[in-house]
């Protein structure tokens, strides 16, 4: 009788193993609106958090965002110097899901080309060394205000048709946050830039319907 207990304990874990490496993995990569903030607490109410809740149990939704951060390696703060980037790579997502572009609209910082030239770079590198992430890209958030120097102005007219274009050069979904948004000032009370709790609730429903349609 104890050999019965023992031998259904350990069938037991080792199909709760099995369930917990099955999750599947998914990195958000951003900026302050995806490190969420602004938001009284982040390791609750931040976009990923949620995002989590929503897809459930059969994943492991990291936030990998840091604030200040933008697509271009030349610009005043690259995502790529930071650990969150490192942290990104070493997940080796089964998702990634891109939200860089609104601080690249700074004076200082845009470059319509090199911003082009370093969102292809980026792909290139989550899908290097054999890895073959699902990558879904997503158009930045709508700026209601010149915070930091951010131009909405820019995220339409340059941000967007640049993400447009590299999402179609390698065949990969885009959600469109920026026209999903466009209607929602009131969660975006905080400064015109970073979204309120609602408003990263709502981010993460657009983006969950995304991934589980795809």
């Amino acid at each position: 009788m104890k050999h019965n207990i023992l031998f259904a304990a350990i069938v037991a874990f080792a199909f709760s193993a099995c369930g917990a490496n099955e999750q599947i993995k998914v990195a958000c990569i951003g900026d302050s609106i995806t490190e969420g903030h602004g938001i009284t607490i982040q390791s609750e109410d931040g976009y990923p958090v949620v995002l989590n809740q929503i897809l459930g149990n059969g994943y492991s939704v990291q936030n990998c965002g840091k604030s200040g951060t933008t697509m271009q390696k030349r610009a005043d703060y690259p995502y790529w110097i930071c650990k969150e980037f490192s942290n990104a790579m070493a997940l080796n997502a089964d998702i990634v899901v891109i939200k860089l572009g609104t601080n690249d609209t700074k004076p200082q910082n845009w470059n319509a080309d090199r911003f082009k030239a370093d969102y292809q770079s980026l792909i290139d590198t989550l899908k290097s060394d054999g890895r073959n992430p699902q990558i879904f890209v997503c158009t930045p958030a709508p700026a209601f205000s010149h915070g930091w120097g951010i131009n909405d102005s820019v995220i339409v007219a340059g941000v967007i048709p640049a993400v447009t274009e590299i999402a179609k050069a390698n065949n990969l979904t885009i959600i469109d946050l920026h026209t999903e948004l466009a209607d929602k000032k009131e969660y975006f009370a905080v400064d015109g830039i970073h979204p309120d709790e609602a408003g990263a609730a709502y981010m993460a429903e657009i983006i969950a319907k995304a991934i589980k349609k795809n």
